[in-house]
């Protein structure tokens, strides 16, 4: 995977040349993406770059060994972790995870969990994980130079893994990378959040699609409770019960609490971490300081209840009663 091969974020791509041509590679960075926004696509076009021997015009060659082996996630010093079964250590799943990225490689969650034969289920990544890592990362590079690991997912590590890899982030071996890839960076132990280069990765193509039509939904979701139009608030969410998919439901979810925490910065009057959208900072003015928060709370639950297969009609019909007694 080439920086050309990766759709839009050019900036984004830029940013990481940069770093690597400059030899100033963060030794964590945190990539925020929605789900399936192509984080994955980015971060192995990134890591090619950074081993690639033979890098030129801003991008690796793509036909060294170097770039063969990570295209085909088989370089012996770049490590996966990601969220799995209890028990089982990510190394188990890599031929599955080694075919979906070949078939498609900005995949989402729920297409990890239906590679890995994990549907239905909450995954998790264990302490016993971090303890792999930890005697993965205190042998030598097999091939010098640097060593990479590659988390999907970090706010599914439970609190002993999660603790493990900060002492690891904290006292980095030499030229070890690490690179995260998280859907809510709120989730994320904060100690290890806040020792990351954080980036954040716009949607691109059919992601980009997901989200405009996310934006609509929850624009009119949201103009329907300002304007206290409960039967206009309940028609829309008939709506985003129709989405084709349950993931495409948690989504949804996913993208207004996004929305949600923008409101509650802006509520707030905090500068310097990114202009709200328009509609964001409208919404802000019209409703109570207390509504952000409370309807996080809202929201989360409906992820959760997404999950346990609850009639999706009957979820978001409740959801929208609660913010609109909330708003």
């Amino acid at each position: 995977m080439t920086f050309a091969q990766v759709q839009g974020n050019q900036e984004v791509k830029q940013a990481l040349i940069g770093m690597v041509d400059a030899g100033r590679v963060p030794h964590a960075i945190l990539f925020h993406e929605d789900d399936g926004g192509g984080a994955f696509p980015l971060v192995l076009a990134f890591l090619q770059y950074l081993y690639c021997k033979h890098r030129s015009d801003g991008d690796s060659c793509g036909q060294c060994p170097s770039c063969g082996k990570i295209a085909k996630l088989i370089h012996p010093d770049v490590h996966f972790v990601f969220p799995t079964a209890s028990g089982v250590l990510s190394e188990q799943y890599m031929e599955p995870l080694r075919r979906l990225v070949a078939e498609h490689p900005s995949f989402s969650e729920a297409e990890l969990l239906e590679a890995l034969g994990l549907e239905g289920k909450i995954p998790m990544i264990a302490v016993a994980e971090s303890r792999r890592l930890l005697e993965k990362l205190s042998l030598s590079a097999l091939e010098g130079g640097y060593r990479a690991v590659v988390i999907y997912l970090p706010e599914r590590m439970n609190a002993e893994a999660a603790n493990r890899l900060l002492k690891m982030i904290e006292e980095p071996p030499q030229q070890t990378q690490f690179l995260l890839i998280s859907h809510q960076v709120e989730k994320v132990l904060v100690t290890i959040s806040s020792r990351c280069q954080r980036i954040r990765i716009q949607p691109a193509g059919q992601a980009a699609e997901a989200g405009f039509a996310e934006a609509g939904l929850l624009d009119e979701l949201m103009t329907a409770l300002l304007g206290k139009d409960l039967l206009g608030a309940l028609e829309v969410s008939e709506r985003i019960a129709s989405l084709p998919s349950r993931e495409c439901a948690k989504a949804f979810c996913i993208f207004a609490a996004d929305r949600l925490r923008q409101m509650f910065l802006c509520q707030q009057g905090v500068q310097g971490l990114g202009t709200c959208a328009p509609e964001v900072e409208r919404w802000a003015g019209k409703c109570r300081k207390t509504f952000p928060r409370q309807a996080l709370e809202v929201l989360d639950r409906a992820v959760t209840l997404i999950g346990r297969n609850v009639n999706l009609k009957i979820l978001f019909a409740d959801m929208t009663d609660r913010l609109f007694l909330l708003i």
